[in-house]
């Protein structure tokens, strides 16, 4: 039994070494002292033997366990370094990856670059100056031929921005400047060297140059050429280099952009010029300048004091060549204008309107001035003048400039402040004579409105003078017109027949002759000026206001209010014809009606004072 249950312990024993936690050493003494003690009463050796035996299970047991103690350590320190590794791991591949980011977005500019080279490339059309040749002799008084392109290049900037029409204009710049100088890597060029490069091979732009010689006298020589410009030399004296620099920007500005020259020689008064230089270009001139030197042509012609009927003709050839050219429908309406066909010119902008596809459409609303003029649009027509000046610096695109334009529109809105402060900004130009015009024009008209008649018939009288320049009658048909109302108005009767047997079959003369009889008691010729003004454009609204004005002076309302609702027809963006609509409806008693029509009025003329205080009298009555 004892010996069984020994064997049983042992047994059970023989296992342990796979115990490897701290506990089983003292597992294993405590056993082995029980055991010893178990066999000591069997058998002394079997104890001593069993003892020893467990002693060195014992020993055995503590080496395991210093060992798993340091293999952990060992283990601990490794499991910690990998963790390391993984971390410097996930950090690398994340910088891997940004550099490769890096890289493709590098590629990809640089891709995006070289496209945009390479169109810009195929759309060059630009004017490029090269350093011309210049004797070394010259290079002390500082004339290099950097110098003297330079100089050319700065008279063709002028002579561009001096240009004002709608004609495309060409870049212009030198071959030296604007340098970028980004090395492309194993090729040793800049980047704007392949700019350049594909430039030359796939652009269309006209390079320029030529040389300065001394010559025998001693004088200076320049000549000039270019791609498809013929050589020309332009000689004078030592110290005539601004004088011939000039000569030759001229010269090459008009073989590069022949539309753009016929455009400066007629904003700026070279009207004999330009006509010459268009008949003699036309025929050999690209097909996309042919319309613009036709209108330059015309412009010219009628600013001159020639044939409206032969401009007519010319601008109409121009717009079958392009039947986009808005310039073209706008130039047209204004010489049937000018040539007293209102009407006609009316249709005209209504045909505008339909190519255009309707209002806002295809068409830029600076070429509705002439419809907005004449059906008195104040507000639309203010708002394109406005944007033309912000787009222009000031000055505008058409033959007149934009700023007695804006004070005349302001005048016709019954703000004097605003066409005061427009007069005193307009930016001086150089050979206008419409400034000068209008500007009387519009300090007439503000002395009439405030009752001031004396000095708005001096005003007037000094427009009348500036107006007898075609350049300006050119561009305000039927503005003379309104002399008359001045001289009559200033006790001057004859002055006032004079001016409105001379002024033409227009519109405003035909109702201001109507005003004048009716204002010396002659009522049945006034009607028929009335009628007569009518009958000369149906479709506009000024004639039948004038004649409602009349009519309720009469005392003729309902006429009066028939009139009224005709001009406000035709003109349903004209404060007048509301105002004064609204002061019959007042004289009936009809003040809710009145109110109406005076809210409806300060839509279009939200400054004019007298309208303020009829609205607010009207409002105070009713309540």
């Amino acid at each position: 039994m004892a010996e069984d249950s020994l064997g049983g312990v042992l047994g059970e024993e023989a296992e342990t070494p796979e115990v490897e936690a701290p506990e089983a050493v003292a597992s294993a003494e405590a056993f082995a002292a029980a055991v010893a003690a178990i066999a000591s009463r069997q058998d002394p050796q079997v104890a001593r033997d069993t003892s020893a035996f467990l002693q060195e299970h014992s020993a055995l047991l503590k080496v395991q366990k210093n060992h798993l103690e340091d293999e952990h350590a060992i283990r601990l320190h490794h499991l910690r370094g990998q963790a390391r590794e993984g971390d410097i791991r996930r950090v690398g591949l994340r910088l891997r990856v940004a550099f490769q980011v890096f890289l493709a977005l590098v590629a990809t500019v640089f891709g995006a670059g070289f496209v945009v080279a390479l169109h810009d490339a195929f759309a060059s059309n630009g004017v490029v100056v090269e350093p011309f040749d210049a004797p070394p002799a010259l290079a002390a008084s500082g004339l290099t031929g950097k110098v003297v392109a330079a100089g050319l290049l700065d008279e063709l900037m002028r002579l561009q921005n001096a240009t004002r029409t709608s004609a495309a204009k060409r870049n212009l710049s030198n071959a030296w400047t604007n340098e970028i100088k980004l090395a492309v890597p194993e090729a040793g060029i800049s980047v704007s060297e392949i700019a350049r490069l594909l430039k030359e091979r796939f652009g269309h732009d006209l390079h320029i140059d030529g040389e300065l010689v001394q010559t025998e006298t001693p004088g200076l020589e320049l000549t000039v050429r270019g791609d498809g410009v013929s050589a020309k030399s332009f000689a004078g004296a030592s110290g005539d280099l601004k004088k011939l620099t000039i000569a030759a920007a001229e010269y090459v500005y008009s073989q590069s952009e022949p539309a753009l020259w016929a455009s400066y020689l007629s904003n700026t008064g070279r009207y004999a010029e330009a006509i010459t230089f268009s008949r003699a270009e036309y025929a050999s001139a690209d097909k996309s300048d042919r319309p613009y030197l036709l209108n330059f042509w015309a412009t010219s012609l009628v600013s001159s004091g020639g044939s409206p009927t032969e401009a007519l003709a010319l601008y109409r050839a121009a717009l079958k060549i392009k039947p986009d050219f808005w310039t073209g429908y706008s130039n047209v309406s204004q010489t049937l204008w000018h040539l007293g066909d209102e009407e006609g010119a009316w249709r005209v902008e209504n045909d505008l309107l339909k190519v255009a596809g309707g209002r806002p459409g295809r068409v830029p609303e600076r070429f509705y001035g002439n419809l907005d003029t004449l059906t008195w649009n104040l507000a639309a027509w203010r708002d394109s003048l406005v944007a033309e000046a912000e787009t222009t610096g000031g000055i505008g695109s058409a033959n007149s400039s934009v700023g007695p334009s804006l004070a005349d529109v302001d005048a016709r809105l019954h703000d004097a402040a605003s066409a005061q402060l427009e007069l005193e900004t307009t930016r001086p130009v150089e050979q206008d004579p419409t400034i000068a015009a209008i500007s009387h024009f519009v300090r007439g008209r503000l002395a009439a409105e405030a009752g001031d008649s004396q000095r708005a018939a001096s005003e007037m009288e000094a427009f009348a003078i500036a107006n007898a320049d075609p350049d300006v009658r050119s561009n305000f048909p039927g503005y003379s017109c309104w002399v008359a109302l001045a001289e009559e108005a200033a006790g001057h009767p004859d002055k006032a027949d004079t001016v409105l047997e001379t002024g033409g079959t227009f519109v405003d003369c035909y109702r201001f002759r109507g005003d004048i009889l009716d204002s010396r008691g002659d009522w049945g010729s006034a009607e028929k000026a009335y009628a007569k003004a009518v009958a000369l454009a149906p479709d506009l609204p000024a004639a039948y206001y004038s004649w409602g004005v009349a009519l309720a002076r009469h005392g003729d309302f309902a006429g009066a209010e028939a009139k009224f609702k005709e001009a406000n027809r035709h003109g349903p963006h004209w404060a007048d014809p509301l105002k004064n609509w609204g002061d019959v409806l007042v004289k009936q008693g009809r003040g809710e009606d009145a109110l109406a029509k005076y809210n409806g009025a300060l839509k279009y003329a939200p400054h004019w004072a007298a309208l303020k205080e009829a609205r607010e009298a009207t409002a105070t009555h009713r309540t």
